[in-house]
């Protein structure tokens, strides 16, 4: 646990997958929720209690403003890759698969769970894997939604597979105008 009273920023912005929440801790970003953060309250405050000893939670636009921009240009296709500081709260297991999705998927295209598997060095964490893809804290930012089964098809994606399924099908939108200019 992280200190006494820990003050958290969020912000909900409207987005083509519905309501997102923005969750930052005054210099990260730290959560990127599907839903208004009315809807997603227990949930997230189940998640805090976890790594702080007494979080509270206060609207702050501007504390989380430039995730709030970047998802929003993401949004728009103004922009393919993300600047926005991350802190990973989790296990040093989901850090290390949260930091290779981050760091290891580009836009646009996918991974298998193998893949992550073998890229953090651990090829037969597949389900481990899995199970910390579950968990990502920051959707759409850290690119869960890229992950495929080794078969090729889309497997669970904790948004939902409709939104994973968006996710995808713009991104794709995008390289496929990229190649036509």
């Amino acid at each position: 646990m992280l200190g006494d009273n820990m003050e958290l920023y969020y912000d909900e912005i409207k987005s083509s997958l519905g309501m997102l929440t923005i969750i930052g801790n005054g210099e990260k970003t730290i959560r990127i929720d599907f839903g208004a953060m009315e809807d997603i309250e227990e949930s997230v405050y189940k998640w805090a209690y976890r790594y702080f000893d007494k979080p509270t939670f206060m609207k702050s636009p501007e504390s989380v403003l430039q995730a709030t921009t970047e998802l929003n240009r993401y949004f728009h296709h103004e922009i393919q890759t993300f600047s926005i500081e991350l802190e990973f709260y989790g296990t040093p297991f989901q850090k290390a698969v949260w930091q290779a999705l981050y760091n290891f998927i580009p836009y646009g295209t996918t991974k298998s769970y193998k893949d992550i598997a073998n890229k953090i060095g651990n090829p037969k964490a597949v389900r481990a894997v899995g199970g910390a893809v579950n968990k990502n804290p920051l959707s759409i930012v850290v690119p869960c939604h890229r992950v495929i089964g080794a078969n090729g098809q889309m497997v669970g994606y904790n948004g939902g597979l409709d939104k994973k399924e968006f996710l995808l099908n713009h991104e794709n939108n995008d390289n496929r105008n990229d190649v036509k200019e």
